[in-house]
């Protein structure tokens, strides 16, 4: 093998660690924790319609506000609807809304990032400053901002927090592939005649993915709180549909009469975004390489 050879192997060897990347994660008390969490509510909504609970939107005016009981563990809500149904179903539109609209920012902002980077000059310079221009407001300003401008529905929310997180993504791919283009085994693929293409997928890319799968899992936290804050402003998941958002939008009017209508809805999202912190959390040590 040659030494040009050797130095093109540098990038495969680089990016295989996932044995290693694993046993740190799972000998991570914390990030197991996360991971349990978030494992505990996908599967609640994954096999939500499979469940034996009561219809989300069924109401009841015999059962209004009702504390939680044998017939209705968590509670009913001011029209009697079951909140336990109400918060099952639930997580289904805000995991959902975290998930794509980080797909979103993702699918956008990533490849932006690697142009940016990979190119630089004048492309380099319009990339950063509308993306410059992007993170002067604040992200759940600018997510309001377009929910409502788009029109308040979920797949409008989704679109908002997406568009408003892509930024972030965009100057994170941008700095990796900065320090990662000037690398031996780029440059030597650049000497062999590869084309942009194959050097930015084959060479770049998956060195800088770690970083961005860190990122990724902490912007989930982040656009599942927009998503309850847009649900909750009335530009997210529409009415009777459930929503843990909604759901404390209308429990704030029965704080004092029915606390429960705001503590589960409450305690769900202070769960799952504590969960996706502490998985992300765990995951930027597991993929450092510079730790042990």
């Amino acid at each position: 093998m040659t030494k040009l050879q050797q130095t093109l192997q540098i990038a495969p060897q680089h990016v295989r660690s996932g044995n290693r990347a694993w046993r740190k994660l799972k000998a991570n008390k914390s990030a197991v924790v996360g991971l349990v969490i978030i494992i505990f509510f996908v599967t609640l909504a994954v096999i939500a319609p499979l469940l034996p609970i009561a219809d989300p939107m069924a109401t009841s005016w015999s059962a209004i506000r009702k504390a939680p009981s044998a017939a209705h563990w968590l509670g009913t809500d001011d029209i009697g609807r079951d909140i336990l149904s109400r918060m099952i179903w639930g997580a289904r539109a805000s995991l959902m809304a975290g998930v794509f609209s980080v797909g979103i920012a993702v699918a956008i902002g990533v490849p932006l990032g690697l142009i940016s980077g990979y190119f630089g000059g004048w492309v380099d310079m319009i990339i950063s400053r509308v993306t410059e221009a992007f993170l002067a407001m604040p992200f759940l300003i600018m997510a309001i901002a377009l929910a409502a401008f788009l029109g308040p529905s979920l797949f409008n929310a989704m679109i908002a927090i997406g568009l408003s997180a892509m930024p972030l993504f965009v100057r994170l791919t941008r700095g990796q592939v900065l320090s990662v283009k000037t690398e031996d085994y780029v440059e030597g693929a650049r000497s062999i005649g590869l084309g942009h293409y194959q050097i930015i997928t084959r060479y770049i890319l998956p060195n800088v993915f770690s970083p961005l799968l860190v990122q990724a899992s902490l912007t989930i936290a982040t656009a599942i709180i927009a998503e309850a804050s847009l649900s909750f402003l009335g530009l997210g998941q529409q009415p009777p549909a459930p929503s843990w958002g909604s759901m404390l939008n209308v429990a704030k009017n029965f704080l004092s009469q029915a606390p429960w209508m705001a503590m589960w809805p409450g305690a769900a999202i202070f769960l799952v975004v504590i969960g996706f912190n502490l998985l992300g959390d765990g995951l930027r040590d597991a993929l450092d390489p510079r730790e042990a």
